[in-house]
This record gives C-alpha cells, structure tokens and sequence, in this order.
C-alpha cells in the first residue's frame, strides 16, 4: 500500500491519531465521538443514526487494515470506540447529563466486556476489533435510557 494510504488508514483507525494518547488510548479515543455528537450533531437522530451506521462500517474496514500495522485489536485502534460511542447515545435525550451518563456507561461496559461482548471481540480482523464496541455501545445506551428513566421519576435529570 502507499504511504498515503497508510497514512489514511492509521489516521481513521486511530481516531484522528488519540489512539496514540499514552494513557487511557480507549478513553482519549472516545472523546472525539463524544464531542462530535454533541457539539456537531446536537441531538438530531438521523444524522446520529446515519453517523453511527457509517462509523460501524469504516471501523471495520479500517480496523481490519490497521490490525496489520499494529496487530490484533491494538489499544492505538480507537475507531471502534467512535462506532461505540456514537451507538450508546442513539436515541438518548440530548442533554449534557444524559451525554455524559452514556459516555461514562459506555466506558465501563467497553472495559467490562459482558456477554455477549467478549464473545463478539473474538470474531476475526476488523469484525472481531468493531464488535464487541457495538455490543458495549448497545449495553450502554440501555443502561443509559433506564438511567434517564430513573432520574425523572426522581426529578432530578
């Protein structure tokens, strides 16, 4: 492949290269989507949708290329953490606190890995490095809509 290209991959699968970010490569990584998805999409859900959709299917191929560079699922790959992120706010009311509640629960259900995450992680190349993202984004956004849920039976959010 040429330098550009290599170039493109390492950039996409790095997350606009935070997955170089010495500590914490996964969290450094997860903060662009966020931000993104905050500040540029602001609640819109198709666009959201749309953004979460294609994010899911470069992560896969750009995780895929990139194993290649840095080996299977390496912490410098963050793309798939974007797909993740983007996924666990779908559908979440847009508010700082809801944001906020979805990226903390995502982190933890990343690092976690229920079932069937861990079993997703296994699939191979790019599948295997997206999926279980998918999966912990899927987890989050549940754990963050009952979340929301709770907070206004309790008026608090």
């Amino acid at each position: 492949m040429s330098r550009v290209g290599n170039l493109l991959i390492r950039a996409v699968a790095t997350g606009g290269f935070t997955g170089y970010w010495p500590l914490w490569p996964g969290t450094a990584g997860t903060i662009p989507a966020w931000l993104i998805a905050y500040f540029l999409i602001g609640g819109n859900t198709a666009v959201l949708a749309a953004v979460a959709l294609g994010t899911v299917v470069i992560s896969v191929w750009a995780a895929g290329r990139a194993e290649t560079m840095f080996g299977h699922d390496a912490r410098k790959i963050v793309i798939d953490e974007w797909a993740g992120m983007f996924l666990a706010l779908l559908l979440v009311p847009f508010s700082a606190t809801n944001y906020l509640i979805a990226f903390f629960a995502f982190r933890a259900f990343d690092v976690i890995k229920l079932a069937p995450a861990a079993q997703a992680e296994k699939l191979p190349g790019g599948w295997g490095v997206t999926m279980d993202d998918v999966v912990a984004g899927i987890q989050a956004n549940l754990a963050t809509q009952l979340a929301v849920l709770v907070l206004a039976r309790l008026n608090i959010g």
